[in-house]
């Protein structure tokens, strides 16, 4: 089997769009699906079921993408061993991130790494949703679950807490509570529930049994920004909440703990970019490790 065609089959499957994939590639749309059309025919079989919405893997194609991934892995292995993979901190590496550290934490710091390293380019997708690093949506993701399923690379970037808050206006026209029955009494802020992407976001539970929350909004800078501005109470972060002094933290004794981490293929581990910008996440908490306990 060609190499260059399982290469070009990868990123098809992986953009799921062979208009996409063939931008990504830097060659002809007509080109790529034409060289497609060439290996289902050389493997005798059908990889892709297209439509005019974009395509999507048979189930020979996801064999073959396991296949094809395993290669992928392989080669970049020969070319490390050969020296002949990149060892310039160059190129683009897209980070996928949960909404609160993607725009509170990430955004604002992540300047000093492009700085660095001037022919590095970082796409900072910061949204309340999970990411596919086998489909390459991401190259890094940071997940709030220790992954457990795929073929990654990862580590723990940071504990983290959350806490009850409510702006200083609105405690002073409600009052403050100190107790669950108290906070039965206040409008709260939670999640959308069926937009909740992970168990780990499902934790006003933890606080009370029916949060039943009058004010729903699905990321956590928007729920920050709902809090801020009197609109109840809800369960912030603590590196968020803190940044801003208006907002004050309300019965102490209620804490949830939860957890971040770093992932990324394991077909992308000999990618000295890559690698790099993982370090640099964990430098960059390391620095501010006081923010998140």
């Amino acid at each position: 089997m060609n190499w260059d065609d399982v290469r070009l089959f990868l990123s098809v499957a992986r953009s799921g769009q062979f208009l996409s994939a063939a931008r990504k590639l830097g060659v002809n749309h007509a080109t790529l699906s034409r060289r497609v059309s060439a290996l289902e025919a050389a493997i005798g079989t059908q990889l892709f079921l297209r439509s005019t919405n974009g395509c999507e893997l048979t189930e020979e194609g996801q064999r073959l993408l396991e296949g094809a991934e395993r290669m992928e892995t392989e080669m970049l292995n020969a070319q490390a061993n050969l020296g002949r993979v990149d060892t310039a901190v160059a190129g683009t590496v897209r980070i996928g991130a949960p909404d609160g550290l993607g725009v509170s934490f990430l955004a604002p710091r992540l300047g000093r790494l492009t700085a660095r390293y001037p022919d590095l380019k970082i796409q900072l997708v910061p949204v309340p949703r999970s990411f596919s690093l086998s489909q390459r949506e991401a190259d890094i993701a940071i997940t709030i679950e220790r992954p457990e399923q795929g073929r990654l690379m990862f580590s723990k970037l940071t504990d983290y807490s959350l806490g009850l808050y409510a702006s200083a206006e609105y405690l002073a026209e409600y009052g403050t509570p100190t107790d669950v029955e108290a906070l039965k009494r206040h409008r709260r802020i939670g999640y959308v529930e069926d937009l909740i992407f992970s168990p780990s976001l499902n934790y006003t539970g933890e606080i009370m049994r029916d949060w039943d929350a009058a004010f729903e909004i699905s990321s956590a800078t928007g729920q920050t920004e709902a809090v801020r501005s009197g609109a109840g109470i809800g369960i912030l972060h603590n590196y968020i909440a803190g940044q801003y002094p208006e907002l004050l933290r309300i019965m102490p004794q209620m804490s949830i703990s939860r957890s971040y981490w770093t992932a990324y293929h394991e077909s992308a581990r000999q990618l000295v970019r890559v690698r790099t910008v993982v370090d640099f996440l964990q430098e960059l908490v390391a620095e501010e490790r006081r923010m998140f306990t």
